[in-house]
């Protein structure tokens, strides 16, 4: 589990069924100094929800930023009353304020964004419009199909990670690093963010059933501001990767990961040493064979890996049946929810 985050402005009360007695849209939007940006952030993103018509708010989440940024959001949400300002006790990572964020949310749609005004918030009715229209879509993620920026450092990686990502998963899309994707509401009660897993979205809501569809958005490059990511964040995708796919393949029957492993080792390791043993029966030395310390070494490792994935096994009994929580979800409306 993440270590909790403390906050240094209060949590509001989020009701119990979702939309009730808030907004119809909640929009979050992490944000690390951001100081420059703030301003246009929050008046572009009023242009474009005010005239809809639909009622919404904006949780901006501080990440500890360490310029101006705090006072700015503390200023805006005190002549701004859709504003909901959220500020991190520290530098987290973009994962927790993201959940910060989430934890928060009171609309029946959830809308997520960068901060650094290269998503468009006039993209924002257009997703929520096709999640209207479409009761068969749970999820809209954006496709930064003309993406602006000029740095092959950025270009180069986000390329590979969506292609890694993509087949490693099943969830086929574009561009997994777009950060302006619009959610129903049920999705993101079913979601929990740790770690670096905000790449991980689209797979982690598949996983609660969400059907997902890709809407082509506009992009716009950086005028201000620097880009907090690099070409060293690929190697780290590539690790969280081999967490996700263990979580969406094997989270209900770890046995049958480590356990198929083990038993792959286990046989020949068996095998190497029932060999050695009828060797020895016939009179023959072994002790000075490699053999009878590899077939020991792989015989060893297969046992340990079974008895992780049985442990793995109880772990899990344990988290479903003590904590209550259901292993399945029941469809509804076009989206997905608790039974």
């Amino acid at each position: 589990m993440s270590e909790p985050v403390p906050l240094v402005s209060p949590a509001p009360t989020a009701p119990s069924a979702a939309g009730a007695d808030g907004p119809e849209v909640s929009i979050v939007i992490p944000v690390y100094n951001e100081a420059e940006n703030l301003p246009d952030l929050v008046r572009r993103v009023g242009e474009a929800l005010v005239p809809t018509g639909r009622s919404f708010e904006l949780i901006l989440v501080d990440d500890g930023s360490r310029d101006a940024t705090a006072a700015l959001m503390r200023e805006a949400a005190a002549r701004t009353p859709w504003l909901v300002p959220v500020v991190l006790a520290r530098n987290y990572d973009q994962s927790s304020a993201l959940q910060a964020g989430f934890d928060r949310v009171r609309g029946r749609y959830v809308v997520t964004l960068d901060g650094d005004l290269q998503n468009d918030p006039l993209d924002i009715p257009v997703l929520l419009d096709r999640l209207d229209a479409d009761a068969s879509v749970d999820m809209l993620s954006g496709w930064r199909r003309d993406r602006q920026d000029a740095e092959i450092s950025r270009k180069l990686p986000s390329r590979i990670a969506n292609a890694l990502i993509s087949r490693a998963t099943g969830v086929h899309l574009h561009d997994y690093g777009c950060a302006l994707k619009a959610y129903r509401r049920e999705i993101i009660d079913r979601i929990r963010l740790y770690g670096e897993l905000h790449r991980f979205i689209p797979s982690l809501a598949k996983d609660a059933g969400a059907r997902i569809a890709e809407v082509p958005v506009r992009h716009h490059a950086r005028t201000r501001g620097v880009s907090k990511y690099g070409i060293d964040r690929t190697f780290r995708v590539i690790l969280d990767l081999v967490l996700i796919v263990f979580f969406m393949r094997y989270r209900q029957r770890p046995l049958h990961a480590f356990g198929g492993l083990g038993l792959w080792l286990l046989t020949p390791g068996l095998g190497m040493l029932g060999y050695l043993g009828a060797l020895k029966l016939l009179g023959q030395d072994i002790g000075g064979r490699p053999l009878l310390m590899t077939g020991m070494l792989l015989s060893l490792i297969g046992v340990q890996l079974i008895v992780a994935g049985l442990v793995g096994e109880m772990l899990t009994r344990i988290y479903h049946e003590a904590g209550g929580r259901p292993q399945a979800h029941v469809r509804v409306d076009g989206a997905t929810r608790r039974p």
